[in-house]
């Protein structure tokens, strides 16, 4: 399969580990049997490793061309119902969270059906994305999309804002949109792109061309901006009376038989039902409120991160050497130095991305901090993508003690009240690449 493909069971992923398959439940999520089912075929049919991507898909690691369709005749006899072609994203608390303006769920599959009716069938890129979001707590907005539409008000009226090509901050606002116009719109874009070619994009598109085309029912501007939205490890609350765990993968992987006894214990704590979230995580639902405690730490004995204060929340890694052909570094181990060594930068205010080569598949957008593969060890990036050049080149063998000097530095110089990334952005590039490199 080649690269900038989206691997799925009909055209796995060769890594480093054998086949990569990708799995996006055709549904809001899984029951807890069916996703015991699925860590029983991860580890019947590859090497029993789980992964949760950044963007909250299920991934299973190390199959073979043999195995694959295995793994697939498993899943479609558990009853699983996995979604094929064009990824329609929703967040991950759709139709349950009673702050949402609007439950995106419906306009999910009406659009789903329109573009499987659609004739001559569309010819669309791989990893071409909507997200369609009702505007909830856990919100979408820090997920890149070739397509975003998000539910908002304009005076009066709810009205779904229509932009292009990134996140909520970076993309191109094109229109504000009442609901029966949404489908026709997306439908003339998706044909667009497909006449364009199969590697075109939306940021192919000429913006202005398209916004010209529609007719916006007030300045696209109208709607607020999205607050952040909160870690998905922790507890949320769906209205007075309920709730939901959210609980997050290591580094985002996790053994079959882990994940297996943890789903055993949440049963036992009347857990019914787990959704897939970004950043690596899953959402626990059906608990009593009585038993969340319990099923913190529970989560924690079984390496999970349950709290919004663990440190490893604030750290995207890549699978890392051995796991991926592309990898050059050991990436868990390296998140783990800096969390051991520098407690002080990982306050929340910024994300350390480790990258195992200078693509920056866990967190292809800019971090404040990246630590990617060099030719001497390691490279430091600030405020920049993996495949930027390095700002400093640090040697395998003194990672931990660069690691712990930028540690000394943000805790000597920041200022009271101060964030990790605050004190960074004012100390610049040149100070940082010199504390990293000293000695």
């Amino acid at each position: 399969m080649r690269r900038g493909a989206c691997p799925s069971l009909a055209t796995p992923m060769i890594t480093g580990d054998g086949l990569l398959v990708r799995l996006r439940p055709a549904g809001p999520g899984f029951t807890l049997s069916e996703l015991t089912a699925v860590a029983d075929a991860a580890e019947a049919c590859g090497n029993g490793i789980l992964e949760i991507t950044a963007r909250g898909n299920l991934q299973i690691r190390g199959l073979t061309a043999e195995t694959v369709p295995r793994l697939a005749a498993k899943i479609a006899d558990a009853g699983i119902e996995i979604a094929e072609g064009l990824a329609i994203e929703t967040p991950p608390l759709a139709g349950l969270d009673p702050s949402e303006i609007v439950n995106p769920l419906p306009l999910a599959a009406q659009l789903r059906a329109a573009v499987i009716a659609y004739r001559p069938s569309l010819t669309l890129a791989p990893k071409l994305s909507i997200l369609i979001d009702g505007g909830g707590q856990l919100h979408l907005g820090d997920v890149t999309a070739d397509i975003r539409l998000r539910a908002g008000c304009a005076g009066d009226k709810t009205v779904w804002l229509l932009a292009l090509a990134g996140t909520e901050a970076a993309s191109r606002r094109i229109a504000l949109l009442e609901e029966p116009s949404v489908i026709p719109a997306v439908i003339d874009i998706l044909k667009t792109l497909s006449a364009m070619g199969e590697g075109a994009r939306a940021r192919d598109i000429d913006a202005t061309l398209l916004q010209a085309g529609l007719v916006s029912v007030a300045d696209v501007d109208a709607v607020e901006p999205l607050k952040p939205a909160p870690n998905s490890a922790g507890i949320h609350a769906l209205g007075v009376e309920r709730k939901v765990l959210g609980v997050g993968l290591a580094f985002g992987q996790i053994r079959a038989q882990e994940l297996r006894t943890f789903l055993e214990a949440m049963e036992i704590l009347g857990a019914t039902d787990i959704r897939l979230a970004p950043g690596h995580a899953l959402m626990v639902l059906g608990l009593a409120p009585e038993r969340f405690a319990a099923a913190q730490a529970l989560a924690l004995g079984h390496g999970l991160r349950a709290f919004p204060l663990d440190p490893r929340n604030h750290i995207a890694a890549c699978a890392g050497v051995g796991a991926c052909a592309s990898a050059l570094i050991d990436t868990r181990a390296t998140a783990q130095t800096v969390i051991d060594a520098a407690p002080g930068l990982l306050d929340g205010s910024l994300a350390v991305h480790v990258s195992g080569c200078a693509k920056g598949c866990a967190k292809p957008s800019a971090s404040a901090l990246t630590i990617t593969a060099a030719p001497i060890g390691y490279g430091l990036v600030v405020n920049g993508p993996a495949s930027a050049p390095p700002n400093a080149y640090i040697e395998e063998k003194t990672i931990r003690s660069a690691i712990e000097r930028l540690e000394a530095l943000v805790r000597q110089r920041k200022r009271a009240g101060e964030s990790a990334r605050s004190c960074l952005t004012r100390l610049g590039a040149d100070v940082i690449t010199t504390a990293v490199q000293q000695g």
